[in-house]
């Protein structure tokens, strides 16, 4: 599937709506119980690029970023204001905000994931789009140096480190990232309110597979 490794902009999606999702089928028993099950592993994200009354120049950007795209043909990368950080968005990014592996003694590639955790109960989302230059990675808590000590796929989210971790060495790693998205439409409605203003109410976006 055609990615274009390209952020939509985000002083558009600052406020938009929107977050995660998930598929779960529910059958109800004649006793008044339910069966529950989900066939996704993973969640996905939808939002709403839309936006209410705002300059002619961001709707003109908004349209030019639409074509660029084809549509729904190519994915891109859409900022989550509410969730773009592996730790708090309060905080500072750290090498040991989230653990994505343990050494072995051999392995030297380490998938980027973060952790939510609720309780006794979690969910790891693998995390396929970083932000370059912003990902740190530790190794038994002694930070590296990226270009020496390791290096990331900013397309796939993983971690390459030039010497295999020692066996049991916990590998950690703080980021920010993206989420690869595509528009789930065809067509934007654009409405000039004034000389100066419009507005593109629906522009609906979805997290694709990659």
């Amino acid at each position: 599937m055609s990615f274009h490794e390209v952020r939509f902009p985000t002083d558009l999606s600052f406020g938009a709506l929107g977050g995660p999702e998930r598929r779960t089928d529910v059958v109800e028993l004649t006793s008044g119980h339910e069966e529950r099950n989900s066939p996704w592993a993973h969640s996905r994200r939808r939002y709403d690029a839309g936006f209410g009354l705002r300059r002619l120049d961001d709707i003109e950007k908004l349209l030019g970023f639409f074509e660029a795209r084809s549509g729904q043909l190519h994915g891109f990368r859409w900022k989550d204001w509410a969730d773009f950080k592996s730790c708090k968005p309060s905080t500072t990014v750290a090498a040991t905000d989230q653990a994505i592996g343990t050494g072995d003694g051999t392995a030297t590639g380490f998938q980027l994931v973060k952790a939510y955790v609720s309780g006794s109960a979690s969910y790891t989302r693998p995390i396929t789009k970083p932000v370059e230059g912003t990902v740190v990675v530790a190794v038994a808590g002694v930070a590296l140096t990226q270009g020496t000590d390791f290096g990331v796929n900013a397309a796939t989210g993983e971690v390459t480190l030039t010497t295999p971790p020692a066996n049991g060495a916990q590998i950690t790693a703080g980021f920010e990232f993206d989420v690869p998205v595509r528009f789930d439409t065809d067509h934007v409605h654009v409405s000039i309110a004034t000389f100066q203003a419009g507005q593109a109410p629906d522009v609906p976006v979805v997290e694709v597979r990659v």
